[in-house]
């Protein structure tokens, strides 16, 4: 397929750009940040998502979304990223839907309704430990009457506080380390034994260590099938993978146009420092590496779309391509312009901050990097 948009999609990119610019500009952001919001995002702004329709792009037509793809939940994702909009976007309408769609009728009933009117967040209950590494998961959930009971702990919970639903992902069988004997699990968040601490991170949003002691579910909580969740595990990853290479780029973007606008204005010695050729040379690097990046960010989506076997290559490809190319992006923005490009009266800094937390959701590039190498024999 191409590489760029056809008509449909750039009208929903128009519709998202112009949404994010006006409801949820980086000015949104710093009036969260600054009145301490315990949730990091706002709920009625998360209740627009839904009456445009966002929050069902990848919900099937069957059970009241758009049954569109990776691509347009990407398109919505990047103008995020642009606009550094705090939202539960990515985990609940991208990630979390993902892995609902292997749920039986009965569960996708109970959660979708209130995913797609704006009104229900998911959080993702997968690392459990400073990096991420799901293979590693160990903890239990051990068969009680006619369902489980669950022990352990999980990091790195974004919305793990404030969300509705969490998706637990936990050993039936197995050991850390294999990948077989993984189940995953929907668990309300106000369920007996549930705990969370709750953090903030470095871009403002919250997060949450989350403990399970005892928690009781029932059969009917298992998503997909009993010991045979890494297959699950591994599409709802594949999502939110690629769904945060997507707002990196919009973040990469959103600092590079930033610092290309500042290089026009700022005078030095009397002339514009855009006019200093050795800036010119790093911002037209730096436009190079974004327009790449995103490149390969879009063909994993539409690998992912097309259900082709290279997606899995290419959305570690596009994981860390993006969270090179925005760490660029982001550094040549502080760098550029100079000693104001430190302080909080000026954006750049917080796109540096969402920079670093996308970074590290669901595997850093290093992380994706070593995947590529090993996926292709070394």
């Amino acid at each position: 397929m191409p590489l760029f948009l056809n008509d449909d999609q750039s009208m929903l990119q128009d519709t998202a750009r112009d949404f994010m610019a006006g409801e949820a500009p980086v000015a949104h952001l710093r009036e969260f940040r600054d009145k301490n919001c315990k949730d990091g995002f706002s709920h009625d702004l998360w209740k627009q998502f839904g009456e445009m329709g966002f929050t069902g792009i990848l919900v099937g037509e069957e059970d009241g979304g758009l049954g569109l793809g990776h691509v347009e939940a990407g398109i919505v994702l990047e103008e995020i990223g642009r606009n550094l909009t705090p939202s539960p976007f990515l985990t609940t309408s991208v990630a979390g839907v993902e892995a609902l769609k292997a749920a039986g009728e009965d569960m996708r009933q109970r959660w979708f309704p209130g995913i797609l009117s704006g009104e229900t967040v998911l959080g993702l209950a997968i690392d459990e430990g400073a990096k991420h590494r799901p293979e590693n998961i160990a903890m239990k959930a051990e068969r009680s009457g006619n369902g489980f009971k669950l022990n352990g702990k999980k990091d790195f919970v974004v919305q793990g506080a404030s969300a509705d639903m969490l998706i637990v992902a936990a050993r039936t069988g197995g050991s850390a380390g294999e990948t077989e004997g993984l189940t995953l699990f929907a668990v309300e968040r106000e369920a007996a034994g549930v705990s969370a601490d709750a953090v903030r991170l470095v871009d403002s949003a919250m997060a949450a260590h989350v403990a399970f002691d005892n928690v009781e579910v029932t059969a009917d909580a298992v998503i997909g099938e009993v010991d045979q969740g890494w297959d699950v595990l591994t599409r709802m990853l594949r999502a939110g993978r690629t769904g945060a290479a997507s707002e990196m780029v919009g973040v990469g973007t959103g600092a590079m146009d930033m610092t290309v606008n500042y290089l026009k204005e700022r005078k030095q010695f009397g002339t514009l420092i855009g006019a200093f050729q050795a800036l010119q040379h790093r911002a037209a690097h730096l436009y190079s590496e974004m327009e790449i990046a995103r490149s390969v960010v879009l063909k994993a989506q539409q690998l992912l779309d097309e259900g082709n076997d290279g997606a899995e290559l290419m959305v570690s490809v596009a994981k860390a391509k993006a969270g090179r190319a925005a760490n660029l992006a982001v550094r040549e923005g502080v760098q550029m312009h100079g000693g104001i490009g430190m302080t909080d009266e000026y954006d750049i800094g917080l796109y540096m901050k969402r920079d670093r937390a996308l970074a590290e959701f669901m595997g850093d590039a290093n992380f994706h990097a070593n995947l590529v190498a090993e996926m292709n024999g070394y």
